[in-house]
């Protein structure tokens, strides 16, 4: 398993640090895929679609042995067993959303597949987690660290709050 991939997992419906902790847990149960770090917990304000409840957010790395386009289905298995839904607003609600941050030091511009994340060096939500396990993380498309772009965010951005007292532990299966 030599490929790292960084992946940010949040959630806003049911009990969603259950279900944050339940995917990081469920991905390191699935064959090729070993959760390596995980960040803490942060409760985040929605972002592109104010009408929902605050997200909970984390991000986590992996070592693969998956391709992007299998890790990728695997994140969108993850989520249909968590009971994502097709939802008619884009950024709406959901139970559980996984997005590929980076994989290695690729860059892929498919369809359905962009990596890095090209919307996560304007999201606190994202950054701010990457950051506990890897400030030092170069883009690389951009050639600066993860530290660098989370201090270029603007401080009146959505709120982004650490939940305090809350670590990443993997669930118990009954």
């Amino acid at each position: 398993m030599g490929n790292t991939a960084y992946i940010s997992v949040g959630s806003n419906i049911g009990d969603s640090l259950a279900h944050c902790r339940s995917a990081a847990a469920w991905l390191d149960s699935r064959d090729g895929i070993r959760v390596t770090a995980h960040s803490r917990y942060y409760k985040t304000e929605p972002v592109g679609y104010a009408d929902q409840p605050w997200f909970v957010n984390a991000v986590f790395a992996v070592k693969t042995a998956l391709s992007p386009e299998a890790l990728l289905e695997t994140l969108q298995q993850a989520q249909r067993i968590h009971g994502r839904e097709k939802n008619a607003v884009r950024f709406g609600p959901r139970t559980l959303d996984l997005d590929i941050l980076f994989y290695n030091d690729m860059i892929m511009n498919r369809s359905g597949l962009v990596i890095p994340h090209p919307r996560l060096g304007n999201r606190r939500f994202v950054l701010e987690p990457l950051c506990d396990i890897a400030p030092d993380l170069v883009h690389p498309a951009l050639g600066i660290t993860a530290l660098v772009l989370l201090g270029g965010l603007p401080p009146d951005g959505p709120g982004c709050l650490l939940l305090e007292g809350v670590s990443w532990r993997p669930c118990v299966q009954n």
